[in-house]
């Protein structure tokens, strides 16, 4: 079987034009989401279904819910992203996010899908982040990988 692209709704549009030209400085996947905390404040989510949200980062980071979110989960998430803020990718001492491992101003986000799953493709010049989530087992995972020049 085969991935195919998936057309994107006038929502996720909007969302991924605003993303386009943003460094990814890491991420986090929490509450069957994967949450990217981006260079310009904002948390872009992605969920299991392919919908996205992209709020500024205290809002998103607040409004994180789930079994899996508590409140003391909620402040580290918060501090990490400040420190992701002003250290970059390469900040230590993280608890909850991941820095990204690959540089990745995002230049296009292409949607595609098999059956109940989505593969988000996040490329930049230098980088390229996947997220392949599954609706039916609840899972997502995230892969990045640096360009070769």
């Amino acid at each position: 079987m085969t991935w195919t692209e998936v057309e994107t709704s006038a929502h996720q549009d909007h969302v991924i034009k605003h993303v386009i030209g943003a460094a990814v400085l890491g991420w986090v996947i929490a509450g069957e989401a994967a949450h990217f905390l981006l260079d310009i404040g904002f948390l872009w989510t992605v969920y299991l279904d392919g919908e996205m949200n992209l709020l500024p980062q205290g809002v998103a980071i607040a409004e994180l819910d789930g079994d899996d979110v508590s409140a003391a989960d909620r402040a580290e998430l918060a501090f990490d992203a400040d420190l992701l803020m002003s250290e970059g990718r390469s900040a230590t001492g993280l608890k909850r996010f991941l820095s990204a491992s690959v540089p990745c101003v995002i230049d296009t986000v292409v949607v595609r899908g098999l059956d109940a799953r989505r593969k988000i493709i996040i490329s930049g010049e230098r980088g390229t982040i996947n997220v392949e989530t599954s609706v039916e087992s609840g899972e997502v995972h995230i892969r990045a990988s640096e360009i070769s020049e």
